[in-house]
């Protein structure tokens, strides 16, 4: 019987630790991430910072034996464990960063710690949660889909998260759209869909925010107007070929961009899905995470939830307390 569990998640520029009981969430507490010293300095952080929400919570830290995280990616398998390649982490892959790091033992340091430790990608953390409490309980064939700094996706088929080689399925966000596109993504491709939507590629290209970008759009200026369209048939488009690929009935949207600017872009999106091939479009819905800015840190607590306090949980709904 777990009497705690913990969650971390992992993102380029916070880090942020949780810690529940069947009762609900006990803690939370963020840091901005590491990204100096060795490698191990960013889990070391992350288990330091699970201690902490502990202390915060009044319970003694080797309670907690049990630890579920939501990570970006990508992922590689090093002797049978996660090891962090990620662009905005990994200094040998950005030479923007304060590191040299080709790698992070995310896994292996982890495990010196904890009893049992579950690693996913933060999307498909987060379309964990969306489907235990959120917006496609119990759907069989869904995705969850953000679109924030970057685009990255969780994917379901016939009630089956989909995982892959490495863990890594869902990097949609780097379909090949436009191959003669000067955008550039981080991964280094052009024209994918990263490099032509995200929010950090909308102002490394266009030299205007994305709140900025949109706000404009929704305030009738025509320029931004025809560019914030653009960007939504884009990112419409990568829903379709999706939709092409697994037969996705339902897409559940969060991050910042769609988060603030959904209602404007909902309609402009969908659009660009169901105008093709209604044999397969027809029925496709797009859903806002109804766990907001909390579906990746919910998402983690899920990957080491018992079955049994998933009921109590739908019916308190504790994450709305925070």
């Amino acid at each position: 019987m777990m009497a705690y569990i913990g969650g971390i998640d992992i993102g380029g520029t916070k880090i942020v630790a949780i810690v529940a009981n069947r009762d609900g969430l006990l803690a939370r507490v963020t840091q901005p991430t590491v990204k100096t010293g060795s490698p191990r300095a960013l889990p070391e952080q992350a288990v330091q910072l699970l201690e902490d929400a502990c202390r915060n919570a009044g319970i003694e830290p080797d309670l907690v034996r049990h630890v579920g995280v939501a990570s970006c990616g990508p992922f590689v398998r090093e002797e049978g464990m996660i090891t962090l390649i990620t662009p905005n982490l990994c200094g040998a892959l950005n030479s923007s960063l304060p590191n040299d790091w080709d790698g992070i033992p995310l896994e292996a340091v982890l495990r010196e710690r904890f009893e049992r430790v579950a690693i996913e990608n933060d999307c498909v953390a987060a379309l964990v949660a969306e489907r235990a409490f959120g917006a496609v309980k119990d759907e069989p064939d869904c995705a969850y889909v953000t679109w924030s700094t970057g685009i990255g996706f969780g994917l379901c088929v016939d009630g089956r998260i989909l995982h892959g080689k490495h863990g890594n399925a869902g990097h949609a966000g780097h379909m090949l759209l436009d191959a003669y596109s000067e955008a550039v993504c981080g991964c280094g491709n052009h024209g994918d869909v990263e490099a032509l939507t995200s929010g950090s590629n909308i102002g490394l290209r266009l030299q205007v925010s994305a709140a900025d970008l949109f706000r404009s759009a929704r305030d009738g200026d025509a320029r931004a107007i025809a560019v914030a369209e653009e960007l939504a048939q884009w990112f419409g488009r990568a829903l379709y070929n999706v939709v092409a690929t697994l037969d996705t009935r339902y897409f559940v949207i969060g991050g910042s961009v769609w988060i603030n600017h959904g209602d404007w872009l909902l309609p402009r999106v969908k659009k660009e899905i169901v105008s093709r091939f209604p044999a397969l479009t027809e029925g496709v819905e797009l859903l806002p995470a109804a766990l907001g800015s909390m579906v990746a840190d919910i998402g983690s607590l899920c990957l080491m939830m018992p079955e049994d306090w998933i009921d109590e949980w739908r019916r308190s709904e504790p994450w709305k307390k925070w």
